[in-house]
């Protein structure tokens, strides 16, 4: 198959790289020099375009399937809207205006649309309660993705870790705040994508490991697997009591559930890293050598 990623960054080339070892063309679409040269270098075809810029679209080629990966670049609720909404929009135009429009769309989003449950359990048919303006954008441009006029899927990653983010120090220096961790390794936020388009999985798709953990816990299981002490800990009221964070921040930090991952499980995807136990073992290999 001819597969286009658009915004081929983090997840992007570890998808690319998958599709193609399993035989498909892939083209990865980048806006910057760096990132047309990233893309390259994954053994990608590189082409130059800006979802927020329609007409440059026209250089991207056909392709049976299309997935949109970009990102925001961790910028607000504004930027968020121009990429993930607009910008999606514009690529469902464009695609389907196309004399051989594409079988199927992923749009990769994130867990963030539920908003707070309260440590609950929460799957893909769980009402959307998003509670910032930026997870409020994205819950919106899932719409945009399930309304394109050809078959689509919504893939809802969870924090995303791997090579190059695996960020060992934030959680063995401390201090660390109470609530749940719900993560998924790049290699499987990549693969199950892969999945999605090879399976022709339909509708909503929640993307993530085996074991929701509590922050708590996590950190103390890193900290013993690094050989270092524990880091100091702090609840969720004495974080707020600081007074130091954006409202942003502070909703993120009231919003706690545990993700299941059932769906993607009973679809018969196998995951690379089933845990954060195994996710993690090369970062703290390499930890334990650099110390």
């Amino acid at each position: 198959m001819k597969v286009v990623v658009l915004g081929c960054g983090y997840v992007g080339l570890e998808l690319g790289r998958q599709l193609t070892a399993a035989g498909h063309d892939v083209v990865g679409v980048r806006r910057s020099d760096a990132g047309l040269e990233a893309v390259a270098d994954a053994g990608l075809d590189p082409v130059r375009a800006d979802v927020t810029e329609p007409e440059t679209l026209a250089d991207v080629p056909d392709a049976d399937w299309v997935v949109f990966a970009a990102s925001s670049g961790g910028r607000g609720a504004d930027a968020a809207r121009r990429v993930f909404v607009d910008g999606l929009q514009n690529a469902v135009d464009a695609f389907a205006a196309r004399e051989s429009p594409p079988a199927r769309l992923v749009y990769t989003s994130s867990t963030g649309v539920y908003g707070d449950h309260d440590g609950d359990w929460v799957d893909e048919a769980t009402t959307l309660d998003p509670t910032t303006d930026k997870t409020r954008v994205l819950a919106r441009a899932e719409e945009v993705a399930l309304s394109a006029p050809f078959s689509s899927t919504v893939t809802r990653f969870a924090g995303l870790y791997g090579p190059d983010r695996y960020r060992l120090e934030r959680y063995l220096e401390g201090p660390v705040t109470e609530g749940y961790l719900n993560m998924v390794h790049r290699d499987d936020a990549a693969g199950a994508v892969r999945f999605a388009l090879e399976r022709d999985v339909d509708d909503v798709l929640l993307v993530v490991d085996d074991e929701p953990v509590s922050k708590w816990e996590f950190a103390d299981w890193l900290a013993d697997a690094c050989g270092v002490a524990c880091p100091e800990k702090r609840t969720k009221t004495e974080r707020l009591a600081a007074g130091d964070l954006s409202e942003a921040a502070r909703r993120r930090i009231l919003t706690s559930k545990r993700c299941s991952n059932e769906r993607l499980r009973t679809l018969g995807y196998e995951f690379a890293y089933p845990t954060f136990r195994a996710g993690y073992r090369a970062a703290i290999d390499a930890y334990r050598r650099d110390v």
